[in-house]
């Protein structure tokens, strides 16, 4: 079904490298403006962008407003516009339907004026971890199986995994205040509030920030996916 009107929507091609989870790349895409409307960006939060959704195979949103590109230019009644978007897989690996569509920034979703989005069936694979580097102060000892597990969730779409730490007793008269927040204990968090502590990060990210003297990634907003996950514990001779 296509929709009649002032926006109105053909697609016509989606070019794209392999998918993995979590990772960021810019795809092609071709539509063509069959409504009698121009489309025009007209700020950064204003206007026509493309962007998209991931859903299951029956349909489900499972990433709703995908990551916004701007047109690059403005694309008149009967014209054709091909150009690159940004896109962000979902995590973790495994089939999902991708859906791009046109969004009016504030107001509504293209599809819902009766155009159909642009849809593919899509294999998301696990995320290459083999950039993955270990930010560890001098002293630090982490447990046998925390490059195992941070590998699987890199793997699994993050490119920014951090954990728990335990300051050995006796080096310290008390565990610095800062570090409270990473006491051993629980799960994974992925809304973790605080710098990543020791982290584990895929290139070309590097640490940010520091906590009681040890290196930190401070996650940025919409950026880069990460995990907390307080079962990956380094130990600590001195701080």
């Amino acid at each position: 079904m296509t929709g009649s009107g002032p926006l109105v929507v053909r697609w016509h091609a989606l070019d794209h490298a392999p998918v993995e989870a979590g990772a960021r790349q810019l795809v092609t895409v071709e539509a063509e403006n069959a409504g009698s409307a121009p489309w025009r960006t007209r700020g950064p939060g204003e206007g026509l962008f493309l962007a998209y959704h991931w859903l299951d195979e029956r349909g489900n949103a499972i990433v709703w407003d995908g990551l916004r590109t701007p047109l690059e230019r403005e694309v008149e009644p009967g014209g054709r516009l091909r150009q690159t978007m940004a896109l962000r897989a979902p995590i973790p690996p495994g089939r999902y339907r991708l859906a791009v569509d046109l969004v009016e920034e504030h107001r509504f979703w293209l599809a819902e004026l009766g155009n159909e989005p642009l849809e593919r069936k899509l294999e998301v694979a696990p995320r290459d971890a083999s950039s993955a580097r270990t930010f560890f102060p001098a002293g630090a000892e982490p447990t046998d199986d925390w490059h195992a597990r941070a590998r699987a969730l890199h793997e699994e779409g993050y490119a920014a995994v951090g954990g728990a730490i335990e300051v050995e007793r006796g080096v310290l008269r008390r565990r610095p205040p800062e570090l409270e927040p990473y006491a051993p204990g629980g799960g994974r968090h992925p809304r973790f509030p605080y710098p990543l502590v020791c982290p584990s990060l895929l290139a070309p990210l590097e640490p940010n920030d520091e906590v009681a003297g040890l290196p930190a990634y401070r996650p940025e907003d919409r950026g880069e996916p990460f995990m907390f996950d307080a079962r990956l514990l380094v130990r600590l001779k001195g701080v």
